[in-house]
Parts: C-alpha cells; sequence; structure tokens
C-alpha cells in the first residue's frame, strides 16, 4: 500500500518521495489511518520500525492549511525522553513539511534557554520537548497550553524507566481535556498502560511487536570472552572483519575513555560519546557519525535511543546492558526500516545474569561464536530459558474473595518463622513459669495477680526471632 493510500496528502506525499520513501512500513499503515481519524492511539513497536513518522505525518496534515498560532502558544507536543531523540525528531518533522508552513521547534536542557524563550513568543505548530526543560519554561511563563490539541509521548518506557513520570503527569494536568493523544512506545509494560490509561479515553490500541525475535533482519551473536581481554577481542573483530563503522554501547563514562584509549594504542581510532560530553560536542560527535567521519563510536546508554543514521551495519554491545529491554534498544540502531544488519556482543562471566534475562527476553538463545586466541578461563554457562530465580516471589493461590490483611491488623500473625514444637515447649515453661494458673484466668483474677512479672509470656508466641508475637492472646 503506497502512501497516498492512507489519506495524506499531496505536499507530504512529495516529500516523503524525495527522501525516497515508497511505501509505508507495518506500523504507519496501521496507526496514521487512525490518527488522522483524531483517536488516541496506544502504539507498541520494535525500534527502527518508522514509529516516528506514524505520529509526525498526521500532525503536519492536520495543520496543513494557512493558520496563525498566538505568541508563546502550542498546537502538538511531542515529549521523548532525551536530547538526541528530540533533535531527531524535530529534524524529521522539517523533512516531512518541506513543502508546508509548520512552524516546528525543538527543546531541551543543558543549553541557554533565552533563544528558546524567544521562539516560543512567534507561537509553534509543534513543539518537541524533554519533560523537565518544558515544566521549566513553563513555569517561567514562556508557554502556554491552552490551544494545545494534540499530545504524543514517544519512547514512553524509556521516559518510564528515566523517571519522568512525575513530570509527565504534572504536564499532562496542564493540558486541555479535549486533546488527541497518541502514546508510542517499543515495550507495553504495565506501567506504561497504567499511564496511557490516565492520559486518555477510549484508545485504539495497535501492536506490530514480534514475540519471538527483538529485530527479525538482525543477525544477532556472541562471543564468550574474559573480562580483561574484551577490548583486545574487540580490536581483533574490527580487524579481522574489516568493519567499517560500528556504534559500539558500554556501561559507564569512564570505561568509554578507557576503551578510546585501548583501541587507540592498536591503531583504531574512536570517540566517546556519553552525557560527561557537552551538548554541543555531542552534536557534533552524532553529526560526524552519521557523516561518516567518524567510524567508531563508543557510546553509554544515552544513545540507545535517538540514534537514528541509514545503513548503520554493526552494533557491538561490549557490556550488556540491563534491563532486558535496553538491549532491544540497542540493536535497534541498525537494521532500521526493513534494512539488515550484525548486533554482536562480547559476554564474560560477569555478564551471564544480564544475558539470561536478555534471552528470556527474546525467547531463544543467541547464536554463540568462538574466537581464536580467546579461550575463556571462566566458562559463560548456557541461559535456561524458563530458569525462576530463588527470590522470585510466588503468589499464593486465592482461596476466597476476601481481601488480605496487613500485619497489625490480622487477627494471626504473619510468622514465616514459626515453630511448632518449639512454641509448646515455650508455653509449657511459661505457664509454669506464669503467676497466673489456668483456673484463675478470668474473673476470679486478684487485683496483684493483674501485675505480671517479668518472666510473665504465658500470653505470646516466639515468632523464631527472639522477640515475642504481640497478638498471643
Amino acid at each position: 500500500m503506497p502512501f497516498s493510500k492512507l489519506g495524506l496528502s499531496d505536499p507530504i506525499i512529495s516529500a516523503l518521495s524525495s527522501l525516497g520513501y515508497t511505501k509505508p512500513t507495518p506500523i504507519q499503515s496501521k496507526a496514521i489511518p487512525v490518527a488522522l481519524s483524531g483517536k488516541n492511539i496506544i502504539a507498541a513497536a520494535q525500534t527502527g520500525t518508522g514509529k516516528t513518522a506514524s505520529f509526525v505525518l498526521p500532525i503536519i496534515e492536520r495543520f496543513k492549511a494557512p493558520h496563525k498560532v498566538r505568541g508563546k502558544r502550542v498546537k502538538a507536543l511531542v515529549l521523548a525522553p532525551t536530547r538526541e531523540l528530540v533533535i531527531q525528531v524535530e529534524q524529521n518533522i522539517k523533512k516531512y513539511s518541506q513543502n508546508l508552513s509548520i512552524n516546528s521547534m525543538v527543546m531541551y536542557g543543558g543549553v541557554d534557554s533565552n533563544a528558546q524563550k524567544q521562539k516560543l513568543i512567534e507561537g509553534i505548530d509543534i513543539l518537541v520537548a524533554t519533560p523537565g526543560r518544558l515544566l521549566d519554561m513553563y513555569t517561567q511563563r514562556a508557554v502556554n497550553f491552552d490551544e494545545l490539541e494534540v499530545l504524543v509521548l514517544d519512547e514512553a518506557d524509556r521516559m518510564l524507566d528515566m523517571g519522568f513520570i512525575e513530570d509527565i503527569n504534572r504536564i499532562i494536568e496542564l493540558l486541555p481535556d479535549e486533546r488527541q493523544n497518541m502514546l508510542f512506545s517499543a515495550t507495553l509494560s504495565n506501567q506504561v498502560r497504567a499511564l496511557a490509561k490516565s492520559a486518555m479515553r477510549n484508545p485504539v490500541q495497535i501492536s506490530v511487536v514480534e514475540d519471538a525475535d527483538a529485530a527479525p533482519k538482525i543477525d544477532q551473536w556472541l562471543v564468550t570472552v574474559d573480562k580483561e581481554k574484551k577490548s583486545a577481542l574487540l580490536s581483533q573483530l574490527i580487524k579481522d572483519n574489516d568493519w567499517k563503522q560500528a556504534l559500539i554501547f558500554i556501561e559507564t563514562k569512564h570505561g568509554a575513555a578507557k576503551l578510546v584509549t585501548q583501541l587507540e594504542k592498536r591503531g583504531i581510532i574512536a570517540e566517546s560519546f556519553h552525557s560527561g560530553r557537552s551538548q554541543p560536542i555531542r552534536e557534533q560527535l552524532l553529526k560526524d557519525f552519521k557523516d561518516g567521519k567518524i567510524t567508531y563510536l563508543i557510546a553509554t546508554g544515552v544513545a540507545s535511543r535517538g540514534i537514528d543514521i541509514d545503513d548503520l551495519p554493526i552494533v557491538i554491545n561490549y557490556d550488556l546492558p540491563y534491563p532486558a529491554d535496553d538491549y532491544v534498544h540497542r540493536i535497534g540502531r541498525t537494521g532500521r526500516a526493513g534494512a539488515s544488519g550484525i548486533a554482536v556482543s562480547l559476554v564474560s562471566k560477569d555478564d551471564f545474569k544480564n544475558l539470561c534475562a536478555i534471552e528470556r527476553r527474546l525467547g531463544h538463545l543467541i547464536v554463540r561464536k568462538e574466537v581464536e586466541g580467546f579461550t575463556t578461563r571462566k566458562e559463560v554457562p548456557i541461559s535456561i530459558l524458563d530458569f525462576v530465580p530463588k527470590n522470585a516471589k510466588v503468589p499464593k493461590a486465592k482461596t476466597d474473595d476476601k481481601p488480605t490483611l496487613s500485619r497489625g491488623k490480622s487477627d494471626k500473625p504473619k510468622n514465616n518463622h514459626y515453630d511448632k514444637n518449639k512454641a509448646k515447649r515455650f508455653n509449657k515453661e511459661s505457664a509454669a513459669k506464669s503467676p497466673y494458673k489456668t483456673s484463675d484466668r478470668g474473673e476470679n483474677r486478684s487485683s496483684d495477680s493483674r501485675k505480671p512479672s517479668k518472666n510473665n509470656t504465658s500470653r505470646s508466641v516466639p515468632n523464631g526471632t527472639g522477640a515475642v508475637n504481640p497478638w498471643g492472646k
């Protein structure tokens, strides 16, 4: 089905053609017609499947007619988790609307806010922002939402992972009740569904997530290696396979800087990309990497979403990420929009738990390859896909519909260490020492007997920890 069959106008179709877009991806085919109808949407699709165009094109179509936006007002708001992602989304807006008079703007922290305030004075059709900076600008009365018509939450799962839930809820409270809402996410966790429930009514749910494989056109494989030999293995893989460009993920800023130095000693020039580098430098690094001026970019998780590079051939996990969904987002930097790619992971014994979680998330084991000269001293076991950790909570079978009472309100103590035989011995000994005889309990107690001795524990049951139970009656 061509884009023209989705209900998009000729100026947008022409722009897509000039960009080389021939037919919509599955998520675009499903989401665009629904979005054009004005309905609320919850959409789940893997990274690299064209989610951005799925919401940007309908918004552009909505505001294609000449119009004027009042100062400091916004017609459509797109929230995204990182600077890199909001920049990428806004760049796509400009490309898709090149034949129309659509006014868009990007807003994120870490840069001077004066230029952003100045641009908001003109009024904006589509504002793409990170939650923190947007709230900051609102408190400074630089932006007003009373004319907002569309809200998009892009990469919603990532925003929740990064702790933006309170900021998002505050922003939603500031928006008009009558608006179109669209939520796009790589995964639909319970938290994401709860956010959608609070933000929109009667949404249409769209999903093109593959259950069996995180990225069907990505050749995934791993090499087991001792931790101290990872940099040497990486160097050999780059040279032996003659990889012309690769995005290499690592967990820490310090590790990224160290790996750059180690590769340089072996004649491989790389650059590090992480949150410790200034925003202008990060933007320049991304530009140079996209232009092919940088061949190897070593990045922390900040780049796992937001880097959109056509035909990036290789993604390498120098360290395995946690949680497992981050692995899906990382390898999604290659094999985008139906292209093929390679995802390689270097796995040491320390990565085993993360590897198990990732392979359970994928539903299959990742192919293992051996590299001559890198036999491991510490073997990495094969994952057990249906493994259940010892500390995993197993829900109790429900015996009735009565709600469970919390400790303190229950008529029975919650005691996981109750020893029946020990309790019997304890009670027998306590009864012998007690000033209260069994026959004396009740109305015939003397006034003195109401004052128990220090050794009186007849009305307590031990809880197995040396303390007595306050519900002993």
